[in-house]
This record gives C-alpha cells, sequence and structure tokens, in this order.
C-alpha cells in the first residue's frame, strides 16, 4: 500500500513558527493571534483598556513629499547662493589680486624650468627669476618718477608766470572786463575753497597711490609663494579627480599650463622687443625722456588690442612737443613697427606656445576687458586657448561618438 497523501485521509498539521515561514520555539498559532491583536491596539492607542506610552498612537511615516519642506529648503538654497554671491562680490579684489599672482606665476616659471634645465635648484631659478621682475620695476621707477617730479616742479614755479601771460592776453582781459573772472578765482582762493579741494585731492590721489603700492606689493608676494609651490598645487589639484580620468586630466592641465606660460612668456618678449626699438628711435631723434616712454610703451604694449595704440599716441604726442617734424616721424614709426609686429614678430613668438584663432583673440579679450578691465583683457587671450583646447580634446570626439 502507497502511503496517504495529504488530504487522503490525514490532516496537513498547522504549521508552526512566525508568518514568514521561520520557526520560533515558544510561538504556537494562539500566541501570533494574540500578538497581531495587541499590536493592532496598540496602534489605535491602548493596551488591555489602559493608555498606552503613546495615547494619540505611534507616528506615522515621515511626509517625503511636504510642500512646506520642499519650499523651505529651496527658499534656504536661495539664501544661501545669494550670500555666496554677496561674499564673492565683497572678496571682488582680493580674488582678482589671487588669480593675477596666479597667472603671472604660470607665466614665470617656463623662465624657471629652463634655468632647472642647466642644472640649477629650484630655489636658485626662482630667485633669478623673480630678481629680474623686482629689477625690472626698480628701473621703471627710476625711469618714471623723476621726470614726472622735474615736470611737477617746473610746473609750480612757472604757474605765476602762466597767470600773468592770461591777464595779459587781449581775450582773456575782455572777457575779465565782462564778467570779472580773476576777481571771483581770488575771492575763490582767498575763501579757503581752493586749499579744502586741493587737500581733499591730495589725500585722494595719496590713497590711490597707497592702494596701488599695497598691491603691487601684494601680487609680488603671492606671485613669489605660487612659484614656489606651483607643482605641489598641481598635485594637490589633480588628487581630487578619480583615479581613472587622473592621467587625461593631468595630460590636459599641464598642456593648458603650458599654453598660458607660453602666452605670458611671449607677451614679454614682444614687449621687451617693443621697448628696446622705441627707446633706440627716440634716442635717435633726441626725445626728452626717451628711456621712460620706451618703459610705458613695453609696458601698455602687453594690453591686447589696444595697449599699443595708447602707448604709440603717448611718445607721438611727446615727439609732437619737441617738433611737428618729430611727431610725424614718430607716427610714421609706430604705424610700420605695428604692421611688423602684428604679421612677423608676434606670429613666429606665438607659433610655438598659443595657438588661438584670430576671431577667439578678439572676442577673449574684448570678454575679458568687460569683465575685468585690463587684468580681463589679458586673462582672455590664454582661457580662451584653454578653453578651445577642451573642446577639440574631450567636447568633439565625444559629440562624434554619439
Amino acid at each position: 500500500m502507497f502511503p496517504s497523501l495529504p488530504g487522503q485521509g490525514e490532516t496537513t498539521p498547522e504549521p508552526t513558527g512566525s508568518p514568514d515561514g521561520v520557526s520560533r520555539p515558544g510561538v504556537d498559532h494562539a500566541d501570533r493571534a494574540d500578538h497581531a491583536d495587541r499590536v493592532d491596539r496598540v496602534d489605535r492607542g491602548f493596551d488591555g483598556g489602559m493608555a498606552s506610552d503613546r495615547p494619540f498612537g505611534l507616528p506615522g511615516r515621515p511626509l517625503r513629499s511636504n510642500p512646506f519642506m520642499f519650499g523651505l529648503t529651496g527658499a534656504l538654497g536661495v539664501l544661501t547662493a545669494w550670500l555666496l554671491v554677496q561674499a564673492i562680490a565683497s572678496a571682488g579684489s582680493a580674488i582678482v589680486l589671487i588669480v593675477v599672482s596666479l597667472f603671472l606665476a604660470i607665466g614665470l616659471n617656463p623662465a624657471v624650468e629652463a634655468l632647472q634645465r642647466r642644472n640649477l635648484s629650484r630655489r636658485v631659478a626662482i630667485t633669478i627669476v623673480f630678481g629680474s621682475v623686482i629689477a625690472f620695476f626698480v628701473v621703471f621707477g627710476l625711469a618714471v618718477v623723476p621726470p614726472l617730479t622735474e615736470q611737477t616742479t617746473g610746473f609750480a614755479r612757472q604757474l605765476p608766470d602762466y597767470v600773468q601771460q592770461l591777464q595779459n592776453h587781449p581775450l582773456i582781459r575782455s572777457v575779465d572786463e565782462r564778467y570779472q573772472i580773476l576777481d571771483k578765482i581770488q575771492q575763490y582762493v582767498a575763501g579757503g575753497g581752493l586749499a579744502t579741494q586741493m587737500f581733499g585731492g591730495l589725500l585722494g590721489v595719496a590713497s590711490i597711490v597707497i592702494s596701488a603700492l599695497f598691491s603691487a606689493f601684494t601680487v609680488l608676494v603671492l606671485t613669489l609663494y605660487f612659484l614656489g609651490s606651483l607643482n605641489s598645487i598641481k598635485e594637490t589639484a589633480y588628487r581630487f579627480v578619480p583615479r581613472s580620468r587622473r592621467t587625461r586630466v593631468r595630460l590636459l592641465g599641464d598642456e593648458i599650463i603650458n599654453q598660458i606660460g607660453g602666452y605670458v612668456a611671449g607677451n614679454l618678449i614682444i614687449s621687451l622687443i617693443a621697448g628696446v626699438v622705441t627707446f633706440l628711435f627716440l634716442s635717435m631723434l633726441k626725445v626728452p625722456y626717451a628711456l621712460a616712454l620706451a618703459i610705458f610703451v613695453a609696458v601698455t604694449d602687453l594690453i591686447p588690442l589696444v595697449g599699443a595704440v595708447i602707448g604709440a599716441v603717448v611718445a607721438s604726442g611727446v615727439g609732437f612737443l619737441s617738433s611737428v617734424q618729430v611727431g610725424i616721424a614718430c607716427v610714421v614709426f609706430f604705424v610700420v613697427y605695428q604692421q611688423v609686429e602684428n604679421y612677423w614678430i608676434s606670429p613666429k613668438v606665438f607659433k610655438s606656445s598659443v595657438d588661438v584663432p584670430p576671431v577667439a583673440t578678439i572676442v577673449g579679450a574684448l570678454l575679458g576687458g568687460a569683465l575685468l578691465g585690463i587684468v580681463g583683457a589679458l586673462l582672455g587671450i590664454p582661457l580662451a586657448a584653454a578653453l578651445l583646447l577642451l573642446a577639440r580634446e574631450v567636447v568633439l570626439p565625444r559629440q562624434d561618438r554619439l
């Protein structure tokens, strides 16, 4: 005889244990029913007719889609973003100084590495390069400050003669007889208004000069620190990138730094050439303050698009003060030199360091100048080169694969 199957003369025993099929000793069917009833009564706030520890019942699940919490979170996010923007705006001048210092450090790094390849330590190479920068500023001060002091002193000494000439001029005399201009000027001077305005103006000029000197000193110190720790800064920045992408990011970052350094070095070389050629030309024509004008032309030549024009206008104006012939010769010289610089010197200097289309150069300089003035114009071109590199190496290949 075959054994009877369940349901054929035998009853299937009730499973014991928990409802999830796991056997728990000491818990039978009656205990499970009593436990479920107690849970239900506790959920309703009563246990055996007595008030439980939670008289109003157990708390429900969190309201994940609560509109109040959603609005509060959004408002806090907007407030945080607004505070962050205000903090950046308040520290805008300091951020500009930091960016300029880092930019200069990257630009001076190729010269430091060139000296390192000549078996010099990095500390000695930084000392030589930074000493050269300080020497340039010292020479610039010695070339510019004495002429300005001399001109200011001469103007103050000859001011009474200028006033006497104005009084003797027929046109000025007739206007003074009609409107008593000179009498009003004398009353204004005697009343103390001129002294007050001059004192306030002198204080304003002094504060501007002190602020400019402090900013220049800060940039020099930060540039020195950035130049000394540039390699560690790069390595620390690369550590924030996931290891699987670190090699590619390192290659792209090093290339961007090399392009920025090449642009700064090339721009300095072009400005140096402009200053030397201008000094030789002005010295041949015996234009006064030839060295100061040459340094001014070299400094303004660093500014993209308009810097060379500013330097040429100032130098040509001083030439016209000497004589008309000298002024015309200066205008012709600067027009010819700008063509040579734009179509022969700049392509040869930048061809191995920065390859930026002319349209990108103009757009980068204009946008940078509109955002940060002269500093933005200086930073715009290398940043445009960096964006073009990222687009060429990252964005376009990814678009081709889609």
